[in-house]
Formats: C-alpha cells, structure tokens, sequence
C-alpha cells in the first residue's frame, strides 16, 4: 500500500485486520445459511459465531507453515471456537471467501470514492456560478482563441464530475456480486440456496455463473473506471497548472505563509498540488492495464491475478482518493485572478475576434473565402507587429466600405461571445442555487 497517499477512512479498509474481520464475515455468513438450511448441526451456526476470534499472530505462524493465507485463517479461527469450529469453511474453496470477501470491501471503498466524489462536484458547481461572468480568453493548441468565461470552463469539468458519478454507480453494481459456487463454480459441495442466502446476508448479489472466481472482466471495468476518473482529475490538473504559468497567471494555487517553492530560489510558487495529481494519475493508469492482464486466466482458475491484485487494488483506491481529496481542497482555495485574464484577453490587440470580423463582412455581401481571406491578411500583419488587429481593420478600405465604425466597433465586444452562458448553465446545472 502506498501509505504516503492514504487517508484514515481508506486505509483502514484495506488493513489485514479487516480483510480478516470481512473473511470472517463470510465464514460466519456460510455458517448461518447452511444450519438454517440443515447441512450443519442446529445450533453450530450460533456457537461458531459467539466463539469465533481472530488472532492475526497465530494466522502468521500458521501461514508460514501452510503458505496458504485462507487455510491459516480458517484453522486459527477454528482453534478460537472448540469443536464445532470443523464446519467452518465446510464446502468451500479459497476464492468464495477471497472474492466475495474482495467484492464486500470495494464496495466499501466505492462509498469512500463516492462521496469524495460528492464533494469535488459540489466545489467545482460553487466555483463555475462565483465565475459565471468572468471572462478569459479561450484557447486551443495552447494558442488564444476567443472569448469563454472562467465559470464555462469549470462547467465543463462539473460535467464530467458528473459522469464519473453515474459511471462509479455502475461499476460498484457491477464489482457488487459474491460466489459460493465452489471449487470448479459447479456448487459440487453446497447448493446455490447458501450462495444466495450469504450474498443477501452482505449486500451482494450471487454471480449468476462462475468458475473458481469470478470473473476478473468485471474488476477490469471497475479499474478502467477508476483510470477514466484519474484521467480527468490529471485533465484539471494540467490545465491549473497551465493558467498558472508565469506568462499566463490566471489562477494559482494557495501558498501558505511560511511555504516554499524552492531550496535554492526563494522566489518560486509552484502548483505542487496540481503536479502531484498529474503524477498520481500515471500510477492509477498504469494498475488499469494489469487489471486488464487477469483478465485471461488459465482454465477455470490460476491465482496469476492474486499478488496483482493485492497491489493495484489497495493501492488504487487509496491514491484515487487521495487525488479527490487534494484537488478538491485545491479548488477550494484556488487564486483567481480576473484583472489577469482581462490582460491576457486584450494582449493581442483584438486578434481574438477575427471571426466576428469576418463574419460581419459576410453578412454585408462578402463570400465567406473572401472576407477570410481579408481579415486573415490583417491579423498576420498584426501578428508581425505593423499595428494591432483593431488599428489595421479600421484603418482597411475593404473593411471600412462595408462596416461603419459602430458596427465595427461591436465586432470587438467580448460579450457577444459568452451571450447564452445562462442558457449553457440552465442545461448543466438546472435551476440556480
């Protein structure tokens, strides 16, 4: 586990303490289901479950004996309850116990996601209506575009938020399921009735069919969903950490009195926080693909995906929702910096709003090849620095014979592009807060 990263809530879940108490769960769960069904003695169900005790040093001596984990546990709880501990594990194999066991823990670190999730959304539809109207320059291919707003920039994020959402839900429905099928899924040993009954029992659903385990398609997906949500985090971190930028400085991280940016350059401020998102991201996306490798196991079962996923699983979850966590408190006190973006809007002296030139001159009769190719002349006269774009398009007899400088002055009015942003936040946030 990568402990750095780890937060109380989602360490404790992947701790040998609780996978322990989860694998006992299932054990006792299996107890219950088969005396009520009469496949163990009346009564063996309860006295297993009053006396049963895990103790983890004796689950260690016994594994170094056995090199089995599931084996040792069963025969040190066993020691806890006397003689009716030898229907513990009574018709099971390995792989009932770890994979439902599995399933019940992700679910639990599901919630965890879920809600940090919850919370990231929240800040980001709190900080997209504070900048609703706060204009910036847009840009693609790292080059000005035109006129958006800091808050539509921020919407675009809110909705992905949203997305990864809808898509945890499904992934924890699909990672929400237990088998008891046995050693080969056949149910040789005990009958689907337990299978369902200890699903129920967990809060799972029974895999409709297995064959050792369940199938590792399904922890894939569960991956692959995780990946897509690191994938966005490392989207908004880059982008912060390009508005930060010396020659950009449209937001900036928060540095602390007393923070450093540098041993040896007082100067700096560095949006570490971002930088640590996008790094983290490599991680989380890299456990994708071993998660799609057990995909493809031998036969009905190997345990090649077992020492991978004891790995990628804890850590994942773990490092995801440190990311949630740290980008969300980032955006929470973000530095905004409107009169930056104003400057930044205006440095190319109206370069921005080339295609509202052009097409006000489409309107007033020119072919649209035509009037490109006027306006396109002007701005890279601008851009070789003979006069900014506004000086050269009035001064134009082409442009001046078609639009009076009225008209032509409201070619340059920023807020004819971001015009229909209430009608934008009506479709993505609904109602105003």
């Amino acid at each position: 586990m990568i402990d750095r990263y780890s937060r109380p809530a989602m360490r404790a879940l992947w701790s040998t303490s609780h996978k322990y108490e989860t694998w006992l769960r299932v054990e006792l769960a299996a107890c219950d289901a088969m005396a009520e069904e009469g496949l163990i003695p009346s009564g063996a169900a309860a006295v297993i479950r009053s006396r049963a005790r895990i103790n983890e040093a004796r689950i260690e001596e016994l594994e170094r004996v056995t090199q089995h984990d599931v084996l040792a546990f069963v025969n040190a709880v066993a020691e806890t309850v006397g003689p009716e501990g030898r229907f513990l594990h009574e018709g099971l194999t390995s792989s009932d116990v770890l994979d439902t066991a599995l399933a019940v823990i992700l679910r639990e670190a599901t919630a965890v996601l879920r809600d940090d999730l919850a919370r990231l959304h929240l800040v980001l539809r709190e900080l997209a209506f504070r900048h609703r109207d706060t204009v910036m320059i847009g840009r693609s291919h790292g080059v000005h575009g035109e006129p958006i707003t800091f808050g539509l920039k921020i919407a675009v994020w809110y909705e992905e938020v949203g997305r990864h959402r809808r898509r945890l839900e499904r992934a924890d429905e699909e990672i929400g399921v237990g088998k008891l099928s046995g050693s080969m899924g056949t149910f040789a040993h005990l009958p689907p009735s337990i299978e369902a009954r200890v699903c129920t029992a967990l809060g799972l659903v029974p895999d409709p069919v297995s064959s050792q385990i369940i199938q590792r398609d399904r922890h894939a997906a569960y991956m692959a969903c995780l990946g897509l949500i690191a994938a966005s985090l490392e989207k908004f971190a880059v982008e912060i950490r390009h508005l930060q930028r010396t020659e950009v400085l449209e937001v900036e991280e928060y540095f602390a009195a007393g923070q450093k940016g540098s041993s040896s350059m007082p100067h700096k401020r560095n949006p570490i926080g971002s930088e640590n998102i996008s790094g983290l991201a490599r991680v989380v996306k890299a456990n994708v693909q071993a998660a799609f490798d057990n995909v493809a196991l031998w036969h009905e079962r190997d345990i090649s995906h077992s020492s991978v996923e004891r790995v990628i699983v804890p850590d994942t979850t773990t490092v995801l929702d440190y990311m949630l966590d740290r980008l969300t408190t980032l955006l929470e006190r973000l530095q905004v910096y409107p009169d930056r973006m104003r400057k930044n809007l205006e440095q190319t002296g109206g370069l921005v709003y080339s295609q509202r030139v052009m097409l006000a001159l489409v309107e007033r009769g020119l072919s649209r090849d035509e009037a490109y190719a006027i306006v396109q002349g002007l701005a890279m006269r601008a851009w070789k620095g003979e006069g900014t774009f506004v000086e050269l398009a009035k001064a134009d007899p082409t442009v001046a014979a078609r639009l009076a400088p009225d008209a032509l002055d409201a070619c340059f009015d920023p807020a004819y592009f971001v015009r229909h942003t209430e009608e934008i936040f009506q479709r993505v946030f609904g109602a105003a807060p």
